[in-house]
């Protein structure tokens, strides 16, 4: 029998204002249950205040109701999370850093019986040097081949381009690719040659105020006097970004994909 199954997908949850607005305001909860939502995957790397990834914070999502935490280049910025990249199975930071880093980039999550592969990579156009995401993508889904039903992949990337050239490398074989790093939600969510969900960009969880979810007084500064600066977390005005993918669990199909907020 096939199962479709519902994966909501969240952008980078930035500092305590979002942490917060998913978890204290049960606003997580609240649009699980609203979307019919079966599983849910947050982007965590910017959820400590300033920048990385905190035990707490990632506890706070997790509790709030997010079933997966994903990474980006910032998930090493907090040392203090590293055991728990080491320890959490729901926990992963990008699978094309190099194998010594601390934690994994993929894992396998049941959720009532459907088994759902998620991996998250970093891509390379002006960012770090790393590992192929393509290759890497590649290796993972042959290593995991037969052990999963629906297939999720978390791509946090600068190049717009780099985001859909890899959607369009998986095309037929991952459920769903969205892209999360800009911050900015894009208004291109589709399913690609029929099979794969598709967004450039899920946006992000926190003020809409400020510039990106930060204070815009450290942001101005960093652009008009070029030297070293702290961000700071904006408060205030707080929304959610994402998407919704809705999965045939027995083909792997995207048989649908639409853009959330609340």
């Amino acid at each position: 029998m096939c199962v479709c199954s519902a994966a909501e997908a969240l952008g980078d949850a930035v500092g305590s204002s979002g942490v917060g607005y998913l978890a204290d305001n049960r606003c997580l909860a609240k649009a699980i249950r609203s979307l019919g939502a079966h599983f849910t995957v947050v982007n965590a790397e910017n959820s400590a205040d300033g920048n990385g990834i905190l035990p707490q914070s990632a506890e706070e999502l997790f509790d709030a109701g997010a079933d997966i935490l994903t990474g980006g280049n910032h998930t090493f910025r907090r040392r203090e999370i590293y055991h728990m990249l080491d320890d959490c199975e729901n926990l992963l930071r990008p699978a094309n850093l190099p194998a010594a880093a601390q934690g994994h980039g993929w894992t396998v999550y049941d959720a009532a019986g459907i088994r759902i592969l998620v991996m998250n990579l970093l891509g390379t156009v002006f960012m770090e040097p790393l590992a192929s995401p393509f290759e890497t993508a590649d290796a993972i889904l042959e290593k995991c081949r037969g052990g999963y039903d629906v297939a999720l992949v978390d791509f946090h990337a600068e190049a717009t381009s780099e985001k859909l050239a890899l959607a369009r490398y998986l095309t037929g074989r991952v459920s769903a690719v969205w892209g999360t790093h800009t911050h900015v939600a894009t208004a291109d969510c589709r399913i690609l040659g029929g099979h794969t969900g598709f967004i450039t960009d899920l946006g992000m969880v926190g003020s809409a105020d400020g510039i990106l979810g930060v204070k815009s007084e450290a942001v101005l500064h960093k652009f008009l006097v070029k030297t070293p600066v702290r961000f700071e977390t904006e408060h205030g005005n707080e929304g959610a970004t994402g998407a919704l993918f809705t999965v045939d669990s027995g083909s792997g199909k995207c048989i649908s994909a639409e853009s959330v907020s609340f």
